[in-house]
């Protein structure tokens, strides 16, 4: 709701691109492009992490969500080990000890790496 919304100053919404009221534009919602940063501008720190139970992940991080397809690369990554994994916020995680494998697939991507 509008402050100006029952005075004389009140105008309702118009599209940008139509010009139509918002209640009577059949405008398509605008695309919103990512820009994903080049992998070559960033490193990614491979590392091992031992959960519940004695389980060890392969734990990728210092990769930004908003800069990069993590769901993509996790994809890639899951196809190169074999094995499952999940994203979670700018944490990449793989099941099992892959550091090798990993290592292997991201520079073979073009991003830089180091072994933690």
């Amino acid at each position: 709701m509008s402050i100006f919304a029952g005075t004389e100053f009140y105008q309702e919404p118009k599209c940008d691109r139509c010009g139509l009221l918002e209640t009577e534009c059949d405008c398509p919602p605008p695309e919103v492009k990512r820009v994903l940063v080049d992998p070559g501008k960033q490193t990614a720190r491979i590392g091992k992490e031992k959960r519940k139970k004695g389980k060890v992940v392969t734990v990728i991080r210092g990769l930004l969500a908003d800069d990069n397809d993590l769901p993509n690369l996790l994809k890639q990554l899951k196809n190169e080990c074999g094995a499952g994994g999940c994203v979670e916020e700018d944490t990449i995680e793989v099941q099992g000890d892959h550091r090798p494998r990993v290592e292997k697939a991201l520079k073979k991507i073009g991003y830089r790496t180091k072994v933690i």
